[in-house]
């Protein structure tokens, strides 16, 4: 069953920043003044009157400490202290009525009362405090002074509405601290999926533009040498398919170890790219325009792959007789145009990437937008190709995804390449 009313919410609340500097200075305040309490009220009593005075404080002093260490160390269960708690405030009425020379130590009781109580209770706990000491004041001046009384209660109030105000303001700002602390939580937690997602996709462009690019130009070969068989040509499409794959295998051990390309960081960028499209189509050539100098790995990498997928999609779907590479340098970026003669297609009319292919010319554009660059695509059927790409080699070394400036079909690819 429920109890007919609810239960005193005597859990204190959370200890506010610095809380353990104030508990210090009310603990030692209130030894101080019950010494100095102790000996006013000696000085001026009989004997008789100091014996169970002085044993009465004493039993405060105890209280006190027994208080003051359990609301300390019990955290959030209020069991252990309450009855002290209780104890005290009625020891501590008794005193201050029957001696009020210790009501100056009425202001560490008060907040002691608060910090080891909540709710109702604590108001509770502050008022017998403050009454008691009125009484014991009021009976000090012989019941004739008023201010006696109004003194302590008006006290009591100022410092109930000083302690409610600190207690709102600490749990606003444990409110304001948990909730910083949940949103950097969760902007980690964004930022770490984020980055999988770009680790996803980085990955897949690479797996693109080097092991399925190079098994989907094997295929065609050794289907080639199936249909050519037993004619010379099939073995020089079988050779060729088996150097392919070589290479292929090389490209795959080198994903796997950091994703590095083939000649990426060492040797001249044309030459670099002419290995990397003639692994495609071998009677392509490469011509440079501008004063050769170094660029960073990031845009040669990029560059590389770009040359790659449009020299896979020259083997598998142009048709080409002739293709070429031109490779120019600007006074602030490098340009990269890969041609063919070939068939030619629509841009606008490439099917969008699929578990079938499609991901050629996205992935160029990705790695072209990472950069901060721009790729252009310029086709009609019949009229051939041409895969302009232009990276900038000062400023930032990250762009948009959705760029401007750019041809039609950015989310697809040219000629349906893998």
């Amino acid at each position: 069953m429920k109890p007919a009313y609810p239960r005193p919410d005597t859990t204190p609340p959370a200890p506010l920043q610095g809380d353990g500097r104030i508990d210090v200075v009310v603990h030692c305040g209130f030894a101080v003044l019950m010494v100095a309490s102790g000996v006013r009220y000696v000085m001026r009593h009989s004997a008789a009157d100091n014996l169970w005075t002085m044993a009465l404080a004493g039993a405060v002093c105890v209280l006190y400490a027994a208080t003051a260490l359990l609301a300390r160390r019990a955290g959030a269960q209020p069991t252990p202290w309450l009855p002290w708690t209780m104890a005290l405030l009625g020891a501590w009425a008794v005193l201050v009525v029957a001696a009020p020379s210790f009501a100056w130590c009425s202001f560490a009781i008060f907040f002691l009362g608060r910090s080891a109580l909540s709710g109702w209770a604590a108001y509770v706990a502050g008022g017998v405090t403050a009454a008691a000491t009125a009484v014991g004041l009021f009976r000090m001046s012989d019941w004739t002074d008023v201010a006696m009384v109004l003194g302590p209660l008006a006290a009591a109030a100022l410092l109930t509405l000083i302690y409610d105000k600190i207690e709102r303001d600490a749990a606003l700002q444990r409110r304001l601290l948990a909730d910083v602390s949940q949103a950097q939580e969760q902007l980690a937690a964004s930022e770490r999926a984020a980055g999988i997602a770009a680790e996803r996709e980085r990955v897949s462009r690479e797996i693109h533009d080097t092991v399925t690019q190079g098994l989907a130009s094997s295929l065609l070969l050794l289907e080639a040498a199936q249909r050519s068989w037993p004619e010379a040509s099939a073995r020089d499409d079988l050779f060729k398919a088996t150097d392919l794959l070589r290479r292929n295998l090389a490209d795959t051990r080198s994903l796997v170890h950091e994703l590095s390309a083939p000649g990426l960081e060492t040797g001249p960028l044309a030459e670099a790219l002419e290995h990397a499209a003639r692994q495609y189509v071998e009677s392509i050539a490469v011509h440079v325009t501008g004063d050769p100098r170094p660029v960073p790995p990031e845009v040669r990498h990029t560059l590389l792959r770009v040359t790659q997928s449009a020299a896979a999609n020259i083997k598998l779907h142009a048709g080409a007789r002739n293709a070429s590479i031109t490779l120019g340098y600007l006074p602030d970026a490098v340009t990269l145009d890969v041609y063919d003669d070939g068939r030619g297609f629509d841009p606008a009319a490439v099917r969008p990437p699929s578990a079938a292919g499609g991901y050629g010319l996205r992935a160029m554009r990705q790695r072209v937008h990472r950069l901060g660059g721009e790729l252009s695509v310029e086709s009609s059927p019949g009229e051939g190709t041409i895969i302009a790409a232009q990276l900038p080699l000062t400023g930032s070394s990250t762009g948009s995804a959705t760029g401007s400036n750019l041809s039609t079909g950015s989310n697809s690819d040219t000629k349906g390449s893998p």
